[in-house]
C-alpha cells in the first residue's frame, strides 16, 4: 500500500457495509482523529495481514487491539477534534476529487497533507510526546502501551548498561 493513510470517512445510511468496509459506530470526531493518523497508521502497518502487497485490515487484530491515548487532557481531545475537522474541510475543499484521488500519495492535494500533519501532532500530543523521529519509535511505543494495557505483569523495565567500576 503506497498510501501515507487509510480513507476513512463519515457515511450516512444509506451506504451498505461490504467485505472490505469497516465502520466503527458510534465514531465521533475524536475517534476519526485518532484512526486518520498517521500513529494509528503505524500500528495499522504492522498488525495487519497482507493479501499481495494489500493490507488486510481486521477489526478483531488491528482495531480491537489498538493501543488508543490512555487519559488525553480535555484540550488534547478537542484539539484531535479541530484538527480532524480540518483534515475534513481540506478534502471538502477538492469536491471533484474521490478519497483513492485524495490519498494517492503523489497526487494528495498539498492543503490535505498540512492538515493531516497538523492532525498527527495533535495526536503525538495525546500519547505525551511533541514528535517521533521514526516509525519504529512509534511502534515501540505502541506495543509497550499494548502491554501495560493487557498485561497483568509490569511493564519489563529496559535496563541500562552499568559501567563496570575499576577498583585500584
Amino acid at each position: 500500500m503506497r498510501r501515507l493513510y487509510i480513507p476513512i470517512a463519515f457515511l450516512d445510511q444509506t451506504v451498505l457495509c461490504g467485505d472490505k468496509l469497516r465502520i466503527v459506530e458510534p465514531a465521533t470526531m475524536y475517534h476519526f482523529g485518532v484512526l486518520h493518523s498517521l500513529m494509528h497508521m503505524v500500528w495499522m502497518r504492522y498488525t495487519s495481514g497482507r493479501l499481495k502487497s494489500d493490507y488486510q485490515y481486521s477489526i478483531v487484530i488491528v482495531y480491537n487491539n489498538y493501543p488508543w491515548p490512555g487519559a488525553p487532557t480535555d484540550k488534547q481531545r478537542k484539539a484531535i477534534e479541530k484538527t480532524a475537522q480540518a483534515v475534513l474541510d481540506a478534502r471538502a475543499a477538492h469536491p471533484g476529487s474521490s478519497l483513492a484521488d485524495l490519498y494517492d500519495p503523489i497526487a494528495m492535494p498539498p492543503d490535505l497533507r498540512r492538515a493531516h500533519q497538523v492532525l498527527d501532532k495533535a495526536v503525538d500530543a495525546a500519547y505525551g510526546k511533541k514528535s517521533f523521529s521514526s516509525d519504529a519509535e512509534r511502534v515501540a511505543l505502541l506495543f509497550e502501551l499494548y502491554h501495560k494495557y493487557t498485561s497483568l505483569f509490569p511493564s519489563p523495565e529496559i535496563q541500562k548498561k552499568r559501567r563496570k567500576r575499576i577498583v585500584r
